[in-house]
């Protein structure tokens, strides 16, 4: 940022980025390194119309319009009451509030009811296995996997992506191996896979996958976002968060 332009102001209860404020003092999921990870990763590219599956604060739908054309337009989904107010205020209080729109609904019954079709689908899904404890039920319904399986999540972005259109998702390794297995199983292809690691001698522990129905070659990279010792960031994480983190 340069010396005279004006530096947002720091709000309570959220994360203040260079262009918009994500409240998230009411929601089971917070905004993480993770999230914004993924919002930067995405394509964006020839998309005229982008689903935010699971959108929590909207993080993922505010990201994405940041970095998108003005003529496309963003629907988000989430079933938590809470999740979803504090997404509309989010969205509402944004540069983008025309080109987001936000619907309190489960995942299915919105694929059952919408007519809309999309070139992009993202999802941040569930993935705590049943078991695990969890703080809050607001938490445990964020990312319990028995509330949206991958079989399920799969089935309902095919019936609403595009044939050409692209399925973008974060998950922990094993979890994302397994989902990727699944969808290839399900007549999907692998168009990028990025294994994510907090400093370059760690193993990764996220994996990023961009799916698609058409048949495509896979482009695998790996990503490390802090140097060692975690003092500082690496040039690839710096180059996802740029345009968003105030300290970069």
């Amino acid at each position: 940022m340069k010396d005279n332009e004006t530096k947002p102001l720091l709000r309570r209860g959220g994360f203040t980025f260079k262009q918009f404020f994500v409240g998230h003092d009411r929601c089971g999921m917070k905004v993480t390194t993770d999230g914004v990870i993924l919002g930067g990763w995405t394509d964006v590219h020839n998309c005229q119309r982008v689903l935010d599956i699971g959108t929590g604060t909207g993080l993922l739908a505010l990201m994405l319009a940041q970095r998108s054309d003005e003529r496309v337009v963003l629907d988000a989904v989430e079933i938590d009451g809470a999740a979803y107010l504090q997404a509309k205020e989010n969205v509402q209080a944004s540069p983008w509030h025309q080109r987001i729109q936000v619907f309190h609904a489960d995942i299915q019954d919105y694929a059952e009811q919408t007519n809309e079709h999309y070139d992009l689908i993202i999802s941040n899904p569930p993935y705590f296995p049943e078991g695990t404890d969890c703080r809050d039920e607001a938490r445990s319904r964020a990312r319990y996997t028995h509330i949206l399986s991958h079989h399920n999540l799969l089935m309902y972005v095919d019936k609403l992506l595009l044939p050409h259109g692209r399925f973008a998702v974060m998950l922990p390794c094993a979890s994302g191996q397994s989902l990727e297995q699944l969808a290839l199983s399900m007549g999907w292809f692998t168009l990028r896979r990025t294994w994510v690691s907090d400093v370059p001698d760690k193993p990764a522990y996220i994996v990023l996958l961009e799916l698609t129905k058409t048949p495509s070659i896979c482009h695998e990279q790996h990503l490390v976002t802090h140097q060692p010792g975690r003092q500082s960031y690496t040039e690839q994480f710096k180059q996802l968060a740029k345009d968003f983190y105030l300290a970069l």
